[in-house]
């Protein structure tokens, strides 16, 4: 994972960066050649923390089609030296699956462009998954001798040659290729037994069947505390109880950590004092760890303890225990916690930005609670996040608490890069009043790129013009 450079939230560049709707709706109305740049830095230079949660292809794609934008920089892009060196997916990755899009609107430039890649460019096997859906059998029988040719018919090569078939995304490619070409029926046939074989010679640590032998075993570097308490799980019987307390109390780190994570399993009463006494520990790690048990307690128990660690007043919600315990209660207070949460939420914001894992949990909390009181900070997150992940939370979140939501922020979430923000957008969007929406939620029905429940979000919304939330 990496931090990306992000442009202010009211810049052209921030806001395509972002996703948001409003970045597809100001490009086109911002000169066209200031635009295509900041488009094209956003394609070549991924902006995305997490790549694999965040959608932005399809979004930078309709761009694209939209100006009606060339491709000399995403040619130049891939075309570039670092090609031959910087042979990560997430280089590459965004540009080719935005090639992909536009082949699939019937940009032919596009379709060009990633047969070139494929037989030439480091991260030819994503272009091929991208031709593998949308090109012809002719083009994709073309391509195979110059992508056969990266595999050297020795036994290594061969050993790489099935790796690639079990690695693809889109099989049809290689299909086509083993009716022609015996080295991949050859390939493909003894790729599922490669499989079988590494599952089967698969080695692994077996513990000795007593709790004091798998708290010992936890204590090897290597041994993470989910196989551990797995493993007590299995052999821990009522008489072990005072071992395994005591291993929570003052065991060596990962003994303390699989006893923590057991416990918590089995709901002891004892779990709340060990977790406030492992959270002041010395140890970071007994610290993270205690702070993971606290989320996964359940529970009327649990719920008095968060409570009165939530409390600055007898807690401390300033402190890493205390915003576990807010978390917990976003993830299962009752609706007298609402407050509490909210404080929590804006705490959150005002010393650790809109950014943090713990954020997510805390915005679907006051979501789930229909926290009206969120609304403001919200609209903030929502506005300025980097995360397009975190923004559609927001938005969910938003469609709950804020009475505003289907005649404001709604018609913006029509344009998102997120497929799960349009369609909640077009289940409440109001259809009266804005121009725009009607529109927009045409061309999202008639769109075959579309994804399937937004087509049947936006349809149902046409059909029946009903008032938001219908």
């Amino acid at each position: 994972m990496f931090e990306p450079v992000i442009a202010p939230s009211a810049s052209l560049l921030g806001l395509l960066q972002r996703g948001r709707g409003d970045g597809q709706l100001h490009a086109l109305a911002a000169d066209r050649d200031e635009a295509i740049a900041a488009l094209e830095e956003c394609v070549t230079s991924d902006p995305r923390a997490d790549w694999q949660v965040e959608n932005r292809s399809l979004y930078y794609a309709r761009v694209y089609m939209d100006l009606e934008a060339p491709l000399g920089g995403i040619e130049r892009h891939l075309n570039h030296p670092d090609d031959l060196l910087d042979l990560a997916e997430h280089r590459t990755g965004l540009a080719l699956a935005v090639l992909g899009h536009l082949a699939g609107y019937g940009r032919r430039d596009a379709l060009l462009l990633l047969r070139q890649y494929a037989a030439t460019g480091g991260n030819w096997a994503w272009a091929l998954d991208e031709l593998a859906l949308r090109d012809e059998d002719g083009a994709l029988l073309a391509l195979a001798p110059a992508v056969l040719g990266r595999f050297p018919t020795t036994p290594q090569g061969e050993a790489e040659l099935r790796a690639a078939i079990r690695a693809a995304y889109e099989p049809r490619a290689w299909r086509l290729w083993a009716d022609r070409h015996p080295r991949v029926a050859a390939a493909s046939e003894q790729s599922p037994f490669d499989l079988w074989q590494r599952q089967l010679n698969q080695g692994g640590v077996t513990p000795g069947w007593s709790v004091a032998d798998v708290l010992a075993w936890a204590d090897q570097a290597d041994q993470g505390d989910s196989a551990a308490a797995r493993c007590l799980a299995a052999v821990a019987r009522p008489e072990d109880r005072e071992t395994l307390l005591g291993a929570a109390r003052d065991g060596a780190e990962g003994a303390r950590r699989a006893a923590l994570r057991y416990l918590v399993g089995q709901d002891d009463p004892a779990l709340t004092e060990l977790i406030e006494a492992a959270a002041a520990d010395a140890d970071q790690r007994v610290v993270r760890a205690a702070l993971e048990v606290l989320a996964r307690m359940r529970g009327p128990r649990a719920l008095a303890r968060a409570r009165r660690w939530a409390d600055p007043a007898t807690g401390g919600a300033d402190s890493a225990l205390g915003e576990a315990a807010v978390a917990l209660l976003a993830d299962i207070g009752e609706p007298s916690d609402a407050p509490t949460v909210v404080a929590g939420l804006r705490q959150w914001v005002q010393v650790h930005g809109v950014r943090g894992a713990q954020l997510g949990g805390l915005v679907d909390g006051v979501g789930r609670l229909a926290a009206a009181g969120a609304a403001p900070i919200l609209r903030h997150i929502y506005s300025e996040s980097a995360s397009s992940d975190l923004r559609g939370r927001a938005a969910r979140a938003l469609a709950v608490t804020d009475r505003y939501f289907a005649c404001g922020t709604a018609v913006e979430c029509l344009w998102d890069c997120e497929e799960a923000t349009r369609e909640l957008a077009a289940r409440h969007v109001v259809t009266t009043g804005d121009a725009r929406v009607l529109e927009r939620l045409r061309r999202l029905a008639a769109d075959p790129a579309e994804e399937a429940e937004v087509h049947a979000a936006v349809r149902g919304r046409l059909t029946s013009r009903g008032p938001a939330g219908a």
